[in-house]
């Protein structure tokens, strides 16, 4: 028997697939239907093993499905639309669209080789007009009835990519992705009044009974459901109402002390009546949470009085 020749017989297979259109699906199928949907990739312009795994996965569920007789809809996108992107394109003095739509390109080609059972008609970017465009006429529909509205709040700001970055994207308090020290900035948010649906989220928890128990109990956690009370401490020295919530009203008659974030608080009112804060205060707000924190790491605090 002659050696496998990979490259030959998997090239050979992979134009069979493409011209008899395998993968494609076929939204009037009588078939019970499956959706395949593995998270998109950013185009940095070439794949790895990460991407490899990641798909294969995806690839192997499809493939069963389909041997099942399912009809499988199996799509691949790009997560394109971002700063990345464009700081990209800085660097490489050329258009973001074209630096972008060159690395998908180029990636496109790559995942094709690896020979994924994936309806390519189906392909998507994020970068593209086509699919943000629906996604902005969500965001109007949602700010229309209410759910969506504007606040500032505290960032953790990567000076490089001039982003703002989520907790799980700072390690060890530098930018995931650029590794600069990242700075705390008090910023204009948008948000989404998920609270007003947790009760059905919650519920809805309770039917994906083939979820793993931790995996629920991380979305219960996100979901941040809990009931207790609401008010005020008074700040003696400027009269300012420090807003509390607990679950435990019942311990207020033994509280010793109040401990708190600097970031919840008129920071410019207390330092003129505690000039000692100064020098902690600014160290605490620069200071950006951390993806993971030790279990022996010490919390830096300092009593005001």
């Amino acid at each position: 028997m002659s050696r496998y020749n990979a490259k030959a017989t998997e090239a050979k297979w992979q134009k069979v697939w493409t011209d008899a259109k395998t993968f494609q699906t076929n939204s009037s199928s009588s078939k019970p239907k499956y959706y395949v949907l593995e998270m998109f990739p950013y185009p940095s312009g070439r794949i790895h093993m990460g991407h490899v795994r990641n798909y294969t996965l995806g690839d192997v569920v499809a493939r069963f499905r389909r041997a099942n007789g399912f009809e499988v809809l199996h799509p691949m996108g790009w997560d394109a639309f971002g700063m990345p992107a464009e700081n990209a394109a800085m660097e490489h003095k050329v258009h973001p669209a074209d630096w972008t739509y060159d690395n998908i390109a180029n990636m496109r080609d790559q995942l094709k080789q690896v020979g994924f059972a994936i309806d390519w008609d189906r392909e998507l970017a994020t970068c593209d007009p086509a699919y943000y465009g629906k996604e902005q006429q969500i965001f109007i529909d949602m700010f229309n009835a209410g759910l969506v509205y504007r606040k500032e709040s505290w960032v953790n700001w990567d000076p490089v990519d001039n982003t703002v970055l989520a907790n799980e994207q700072v390690i060890d308090g530098k930018g995931w992705r650029s590794g600069a020290e990242v700075e705390r900035r008090k910023l204009s948010q948008w948000f989404l009044k998920i609270t007003d649906f947790a009760d059905d989220l919650l519920d809805g928890l309770k039917t994906l009974d083939r979820w793993p128990d931790k995996v629920r109990l991380m979305q219960e956690n996100w979901i941040g459901r809990s009931e207790g009370l609401k008010f005020d401490f008074t700040v003696a020295e400027t009269g300012e109402k420090l807003p509390v919530y607990t679950t435990r009203p019942d311990t207020l008659l033994a509280l010793a002390f109040a401990p708190f974030l600097l970031t919840i608080l008129s920071l410019p009112s207390w330092l003129k009546t505690m000039p000692k804060l100064l020098p902690f205060v600014k160290i605490a707000v620069r200071a950006a949470p951390q993806k993971k924190r030790s279990k022996k790491a010490r919390k830096k605090a300092l009593i005001p009085g």
